[in-house]
């Protein structure tokens, strides 16, 4: 674990938790000495923040580049003089293991305890301390791919809500960007399939939707798989799919779900003859490539992209990679969706809170978040309290072929469709 950054050439990083306060009357303690106003975790030289991760699993996935990506961000934020002249405090990140009981330990940790100001990023497919963070008015930032990011006041997604409730909208670069891949969605099948939890269910019904919206005809949507465990075998799984288009295998098979379960059905499908296309939201990371036989089940399949593709030429781009390579001590490391994910949530949080001004609390960060905008970022135009309850409707496709990635859908941002 890292220690707080207190110098320039210190590295700041993860979630930040912003704290609002125990007081029964206001929400808020006691500010520390030399704070402003009564905000923890801020004093008149330095912001407190904290990050939640899943740094381990049971199946060995892990987000633990959040942290890195993150400590990039706020390094950098530092150098450059901090937010409004105060430096970031990054306690590092806490390792909720997915586990709903130590995510709920790790919020309340962070805020009774360390008394953080913020967390960013929140990195997990379990968020089990949202209504915690949101009742003690904590600004929290992560990945916007969980219901509890879409609609609280105090939870923000660094690419918006992309689960949305009734009312809000769904981001279209998957459905679209498929069917651009297959030459037009009218008259193609698609698959989707899930984890059988919260967060799959969720999938499946907005996803279900937004290629439905696009043309496609959806031949299978289930949240089915075990949540818990990687199937040892997948051959039931592997018949439904192929026969879910009336008896023949659709054209397109979207797997929400994480790499050791793609990695299994995929090699399965394909060891089944399937000739269609292949596609998750999760596989976008240099280090898969390491291990022959986990080339070989991703290879050909197409990563969906809520941001800039490494691969790209954009100056922010080169900028982010310079900023990763500083926190890693100068050296050269695997980037993967988690770096990007932990800088971007980071990024959000600085933003923000950089036209909070001088006089940083939870009441000022929250004003001024409820104005925020800017333009032309690694995940599109951004702004709140949009954010918080539709998408920025952005993002490309890569496609994994011969050991390496290739943009297959370039990066763009799309008309975002009513969710029902």
């Amino acid at each position: 674990m890292l220690r707080p950054i207190r110098t320039l050439a210190a590295a700041a990083a993860a979630l930040a938790l912003v704290s609002a306060c125990n007081s029964a009357s206001n929400g808020s303690s006691p500010g520390e000495p030399g704070a402003a106003g009564n905000s923890r975790g801020v004093t008149a030289g330095t912001i407190k923040v904290g990050g939640i991760v899943s740094m381990t699993s049971a199946s060995g996935y892990s987000k633990k580049d959040t942290d890195l990506g993150a400590k990039a961000r706020y390094l950098r934020a530092n150098a450059e003089g901090g937010i409004n002249g105060r430096k970031i405090e990054y306690l590092g990140a806490e390792d909720d293991g997915q586990d709903p009981g130590k995510n709920m330990a790790a919020a309340r940790k962070l805020v009774q305890q360390d008394k953080v100001f913020a967390v960013a990023p929140m990195s997990s497919v379990t968020f089990s301390g949202a209504d915690f963070l949101e009742q003690e008015k904590v600004p929290t930032f992560g990945w916007g791919t969980l219901p509890s990011f879409c609609g609280p006041k105090y939870v923000y997604g660094f690419n918006g809500c992309l689960v949305p409730s009734p009312g809000g909208t769904l981001n279209q670069t998957w459905p679209e960007g498929i069917g651009q891949l297959l030459g037009g969605a009218q008259g193609k099948s698609v698959a989707v399939i899930a984890n059988d939890s919260d967060a799959g269910k969720f999938g499946i019904r907005t996803f279900q939707q937004g290629f439905a919206a696009a043309g496609f005809k959806v031949a299978y949507a289930k949240a089915s798989v075990p949540a818990t465990a990687v199937p040892s075998d997948w051959s039931a799984y592997v018949k439904d799919i192929l026969a879910s288009d009336d008896g023949k295998a659709p054209d397109a098979v979207v797997s929400v779900m994480q790499t050791p379960n793609n990695i299994g059905l995929f090699t399965a499908l394909k060891r089944s003859g399937y000739q269609g296309l292949l596609s998750d939201p999760t596989d976008y990371d240099p280090g898969l490539l390491a291990k022959e036989a986990t080339r070989q089940a991703l290879d050909g399949v197409h990563v969906l992209l809520q941001f800039q593709p490494f691969e790209s030429a954009d100056p922010k781009m080169a900028r982010f990679k310079a900023d990763v390579k500083a926190a890693a001590g100068g050296q050269d490391v695997p980037l993967s969706m988690h770096t990007l994910t932990g800088y971007m949530s980071a990024d959000l949080f600085v933003s923000i809170a950089q036209k909070a001004g001088k006089e940083l609390t939870v009441e000022s960060f929250q004003a001024a978040a409820q104005g925020f905008s800017d333009t032309g970022t690694l995940v599109g135009d951004r702004a709140e309290p949009k954010g918080q309850k539709d998408s920025f409707g952005c993002g490309a496709l890569v496609q994994l072929r011969g050991g390496a990635y290739e943009v297959s859908v370039p990066f763009s941002c799309r008309q975002p469709v009513p969710f029902k």
